[in-house]
């Protein structure tokens, strides 16, 4: 959410810190970015990556009714890759904004504002948007679902639920405590960043292992695939084993903004990252995966790698952990340097990409719905539905925050 005002990048980036303030054009666009992957991983669940887990799936059959293993495999590695580090990145930009907006509101404005922002979404998506999306489960057929009965009122309270909101509910949770400590501590940092050096080599790396260990111990309670929902089931947190991802990035963001880091992040170190991240995934992933080296074989050997203390769980969580650090420094340099500006597209995307992110669910199932009578190999009709529904989503995201009042909110 809020966008504070920030210092340009002057001749030296140690010296970001003072001037015009000004936005920090490429974190909204790295933002938009971020929620146009979380449309195209959703796609990609309907496509191929979850036989069932999802609103509406098309199994990914190719033309002569046989699956696909290769679209199968091609989109379960997208999806994995996806969720190894793409929603830390967004805990990492939202705890970056944390600690500007706290300083400017106080306290009670601060979480007023997080409320409006964050809980009317989650409330409208819960009761609202996600029994809408849901119908998307009547569209398959029986055999799949082992749905019997027709649609009615009496299935309502089955559909609600948190959906992708649980980001929101989470970051909700986060600001909270956030806020809390501030009270509790009774910080009164400036809101000015510090002239501080960015992050070492040894504690990036240090960062990365401590993450991996915790991330691995906690598999072994909650493995990957597995929910948790707090008080009711309509509050499911799908991803809980990624906590220590989410939390620590969340935190890492609130200490990136007093060290003004996101303006400091030496180039070189972006590099390292994105190298980093590629090694990761070209020896770890697979054995993680697999059990073996530059194997990507599926077998049911594969959820050893989702938890539950095996070493191949450890090698993930290793994994993921290079993966999104990596990943995250990469990305912040890169955009720093190739989109710090904004023209009117761009400055489109990222308005509307948080409204993207709360309605997209529906627009996804029912798109691909219509779409159901093209007979297309598994992987062209993923592309031919992302080409298809991204635009739509952002369209639909347009006409929504005309709604009187909806663009203080999305």
């Amino acid at each position: 959410m809020d966008q504070t005002s920030l210092q340009p990048m002057g001749k030296s980036p140690v010296h970001a810190a003072t001037g015009k303030t000004s936005r920090l054009f490429f974190i909204d666009n790295l933002r938009a970015a971020l929620a146009i992957l979380v449309v195209l991983h959703h796609v990609a669940l309907v496509y191929g990556a979850s036989l069932l887990t999802f609103y509406y799936v098309e199994p990914p059959f190719n033309l002569a009714g046989v699956i696909d293993a290769l679209a199968y495999l091609a989109l379960l590695v997208f999806v994995l890759f996806n969720q190894g580090w793409f929603m830390g990145a967004f805990f990492l930009l939202a705890g970056y904004f944390a600690p500007g907006s706290f300083d400017r509101k106080g306290a009670g404005s601060f979480l007023k504002a997080r409320l409006l922002r964050l809980g009317i979404p989650i409330i409208l998506f819960t009761f609202i948007v996600s029994p809408i999306a849901s119908i998307g489960y009547f569209l398959m057929p029986a055999s799949m679902t082992g749905i019997t009965t027709p649609l009615t009122w009496q299935a309502y309270p089955r559909l609600i639920g948190l959906g992708p909101l649980w980001f929101v509910a989470m970051l909700l949770i986060f600001s909270f405590g956030y806020a809390a400590w501030r009270m509790l501590t009774r910080n009164r940092t400036s809101s000015a960043m510090s002239e501080s050096s960015p992050p070492s080599y040894p504690g990036v790396g240090i960062f990365v292992l401590a993450l991996a260990l915790v991330s691995y111990l906690v598999r072994i309670i909650v493995p990957l695939g597995e929910g948790v929902s707090l008080f009711v089931d309509s509050l499911h947190f799908p991803t809980i084993a990624y906590l220590p991802q989410y939390l620590s990035f969340f935190v890492v963001g609130i200490v990136a903004y007093r060290q003004n880091w996101f303006r400091t992040l030496p180039r070189s170190m972006g590099v390292v990252g994105f190298v980093a991240a590629m090694v990761a995934g070209v020896f770890l992933f697979p054995l993680a995966l697999s059990g073996h080296l530059f194997s990507l074989e599926l077998s049911p050997a594969l959820t050893n790698a989702f938890g539950n203390g095996h070493w191949q769980s450890a090698i993930y969580a290793l994994w993921d952990s290079i993966f999104a650090v990596g990943m995250c420094l990469g990305l912040i340099t890169l955009f720093r340097r190739f989109f710090n500006g904004q023209r009117r597209f761009g400055k489109f995307l990222s308005q509307h990409s948080y409204a993207v992110y709360v309605i997209h669910i529906p627009i996804v199932v029912f798109l691909a719905y219509a779409l159901r009578g093209i007979k297309l190999a598994p992987l062209l009709k993923f592309g031919m539905a992302a080409v298809i529904i991204v635009p739509a989503c952002f369209s639909v995201a347009y006409i929504v925050r005309k709604i009187p009042g909806v663009s203080r909110i999305l």
